[in-house]
C-alpha cells in the first residue's frame, strides 16, 4: 500500500473506531513499523487532520468523529446488511479492503444507529469449516494476482483422495486466472490449469506459494468457464 493510500485508510479506521488505537496496533493492521505510523500521523496532523493522542494504559490515537464525513444515508437495516456482508469477506482475497470499507461505514453511521447495529452484529457468527493454514499465501497477494490478469505459478496442496492424481501432495501449476468462486464455506481461485489442461478451482487455503509471472495469457473463450460452472447453482455478484 502506498503512503497516501495508507494515510487515507488510517483516517477512515480512526473515524470508525470506538476506542483509541495504539501505534503498535495500527502498525500491525497496516503491516508497517510503529515509527512509520507515527510519521504518518505527524504528517496528517500537520495537514490539519484532527488526530489527538490519549495517554495512559488504554490510550492511543483518536480522531474527531465529525471530521470530513462524506454524505451517506443508510438506514439501520442497510448499515447492518453492508457491515455483515463485508465481515463475510474476512476470509477472502479482499480482506484488507473489506476492513477499510467497514471502517468507513461505521464512521458515518448516526449515533442513534450505532449501538443497535453493533449489538446485532455481535449476535452473528460464522463457522468456517476449514481455517487457512499458517503456510497459506497472504490473501492480499491473491487480489493482486486476479487484478494483474496474468499467468500465475502456484504451489497447491491437493486434497487427500487416496491414489488419485490430486492426493495430498504439493504440485506446481501455471494457471491463467479467471476469477473467484465462493463454494460453500471456501473461496476458490478459478482459472485454466495448464497442468490439467482444463478449468480448475483452487481453494485459497491450500495455495502455499504464488508467483505472478510476466506472461499475459491468450484470450480464452468465456463460454468454457460458463459451461463448467453450469453444473452448479451459481450467481454473479455484479
Amino acid at each position: 500500500m502506498k503512503r497516501a493510500e495508507r494515510q487515507y485508510a488510517l483516517v477512515d479506521l480512526l473515524r470508525g473506531a470506538s476506542r483509541p488505537w495504539s501505534a503498535a496496533r495500527l502498525a500491525g493492521e497496516f503491516g508497517v513499523s510503529s515509527r512509520t505510523i507515527e510519521r504518518d500521523i505527524g504528517s496528517l496532523q500537520l495537514a490539519g487532520v484532527p488526530i489527538y493522542a490519549d495517554h495512559g494504559a488504554a490510550g492511543g490515537y483518536s480522531i474527531l468523529r465529525e471530521y470530513s464525513l462524506p454524505p451517506l444515508n443508510l438506514s439501520a437495516a442497510e448499515s447492518l446488511a453492508v457491515l455483515a456482508g463485508l465481515a463475510l469477506l474476512e476470509s477472502s482475497p479482499y480482506q484488507g479492503a473489506a476492513r477499510r470499507a467497514r471502517a468507513k461505514i461505521a464512521a458515518v453511521m448516526g449515533e442513534e444507529q450505532r449501538a443497535p447495529v453493533q449489538e446485532l452484529l455481535g449476535m452473528m457468527q460464522v463457522i468456517d469449516a476449514v481455517a487457512p493454514t499458517g503456510d497459506a499465501v497472504p490473501l492480499g497477494m491473491l487480489s493482486d494476482a486476479i487484478a494483474a490478469r496474468r499467468v500465475v505459478r502456484l504451489t497447491y496442496l491437493g486434497e487427500d483422495k487416496g491414489d488419485g492424481p490430486d492426493r495430498a501432495t504439493s504440485t506446481v501449476r501455471d494457471v491463467e486466472t479467471m476469477g473467484l468462486l465462493r463454494a460453500g464455506d471456501a473461496w476458490l481461485l478459478t482459472g485454466w490449469c495448464r497442468l490439467r489442461d482444463a478449468i480448475r478451482g483452487f481453494r485459497i487455503e491450500r495455495i502455499t506459494r504464488l508467483e505472478i509471472l510476466d506472461e499475459v495469457p491468450p484470450p480464452r473463450d468465456p463460454t468454457i468457464l460458463e459451461a463448467d460452472l453450469a453444473r452448479w447453482p451459481t450467481r454473479r455478484l455484479g
